[in-house]
């Protein structure tokens, strides 16, 4: 289990850039499987997760060849399905929850799709029921073996339909439109998730020869075609990662450069931070944060009652941001609401934080109250462990703030979903080493 150790209380200064987005990965790294022809994505994050799903499309019998950094080659002209009926498959599939979405593409082009129960960060439930509803609604037979957490879709041919999701899933959104665009007949989902992300595998679909219509709104149709082509796809900058930074900047007191930040796809982030009061610049497509020296004030909503912010689907504000906005808070000038709406664990982490000084009320599984310190009294170091991606990137930036040193166990949560995080924040000023 790796540790990081971080001195805080040290301003930063410089320009970081974000990675390929993770979420966008897991999906267009499937849809690879929908062809036979070669398939390159540029931008491709070098994160645990998105290496681990690449080793199963090569465990799969897709040829993968690097080409560069975050640039690969993919053809998947020689699938194995033997492979998905192994021993190894259940092992490999079950240490990542983005595999659940190799099962559309290969229940699309071989009329099977197999999975174990998929792992990925415990924040709470998050069922699979939208993805097979929506798959046995396109003509599959689902079956799952309760011994061993398998599951299974067949089908000799899937045919078009109308479908209304019962939530707007972004995987499982991802997973039916990979099944639909080889189906017969015209699909048409009704609230699809429309992240960026899923806008950009949709995109690099009709690039390959689907029909999708409505892409970016939550009524997809797609009209099935017989086979695709290759494409080349670049993925965006990860939104994730620059809330992350513009964080880091404000809970630090640094002045930051966030390079190539993808503005049109930012949606409600900038706003979200801004209304903590941090000071966020728009220059050409980099996000500017000078150096908040006399601290940062959350605004009240108009008729002066608490703010409250509040994640929901796309084009809400993210909930893998709500752990970030919370550290933020917990040194600005001001109270601000938390409520974390679709995962019932995710604020489970704060109680690190009030063991480093912050005052938070969690007040149940999904809202806490923050009660900013304004700097007056800095938060203290203190040794804890990474639950999650997201909380452990927020105690990172929480110790990167706090006076003293701190340590950071089971750091391979974070190394799920940010590339090379201590290197890249060690070129900006941070004072953070990795102890094996």
């Amino acid at each position: 289990m790796g540790t990081f150790k971080i001195e805080g209380g040290h301003a930063l200064k410089g320009e970081i850039t974000p990675q390929g987005a993770k979420n966008e990965a897991l999906q267009i790294l499937c849809a690879v499987l929908l062809t036979e022809e070669t398939v390159t994505i540029h931008n491709i994050p070098d994160i645990l997760d998105v290496n681990k799903l690449i080793a199963l499309l090569g465990s799969l019998g897709v040829e993968t060849e690097k080409l560069g950094k975050g640039a690969y080659r993919f053809k998947a002209a020689r699938v194995d399905l033997d492979y998905l009926q192994s021993a190894q498959f259940k092992e490999d599939g079950r240490g990542l929850r983005g595999s659940i979405m190799i099962v559309g593409p290969l229940l699309a082009r071989y009329g099977m799709g197999y999975i174990p129960k998929p792992g990925g960060d415990k924040i709470g439930r998050r069922r699979l029921d939208t993805h097979f509803e929506g798959l046995i609604k396109l003509g599959a037979r689902f079956r799952y073996n309760k011994e061993e957490y398998f599951y299974g879709v067949e089908a000799e041919k899937l045919h078009g339909t109308y479908m209304l999701l019962d939530e707007a899933s972004v995987t499982g959104t991802a997973n039916i439109v990979m099944a639909a665009v080889l189906a017969e007949g015209t699909t048409t989902i009704y609230n699809a998730a429309c992240e960026p992300y899923l806008q950009q595998l949709c995109n690099m679909l009709n690039r390959m020869g689907a029909k999708i219509s409505g892409v970016g709104s939550n009524l997809l149709t797609i009209e099935g075609v017989e086979r695709l082509s290759g494409t080349t796809h670049t993925m965006l900058p990860d939104m994730i990662e620059i809330g992350s930074w513009i964080g880091l900047a404000a809970m630090t007191r640094s002045e930051l450069t966030i390079k190539n930040v993808g503005w049109g796809s930012l949606g409600q982030i900038p706003n979200v931070f801004r209304k903590l009061g941090i000071t966020i610049e728009k220059r050409d497509d980099d996000i500017y944060i000078p150096a908040h020296t006399d601290g940062y004030e959350i605004q009240s909503f108009i008729d002066g009652s608490i703010l409250t912010i509040a994640d929901a689907p796309w084009p809400g504000f993210t909930p893998d941001l709500l752990s970030i906005v919370l550290v933020v808070a917990t040194q600005a000038r001001g109270s601000v609401l938390i409520h974390q709406k679709m995962f019932e664990s995710r604020l489970f982490f704060v109680d690190k934080l009030i063991d480093m000084g912050a005052k938070i009320i969690l007040c149940d599984p999904h809202r806490a109250t923050v009660i900013g310190h304004d700097f007056h009294s800095q938060l203290k170091a203190t040794t804890m462990s990474s639950p999650d991606i997201r909380a452990g990137v927020s105690l990172l930036i929480a110790a990167l703030s706090a006076r003293g040193t701190s340590t950071i166990h089971n750091i391979e949560q974070i190394d799920r979903g940010y590339e090379n995080i201590d290197e890249r924040l060690r070129a900006i000023g941070a004072r953070i080493e990795r102890i094996a």
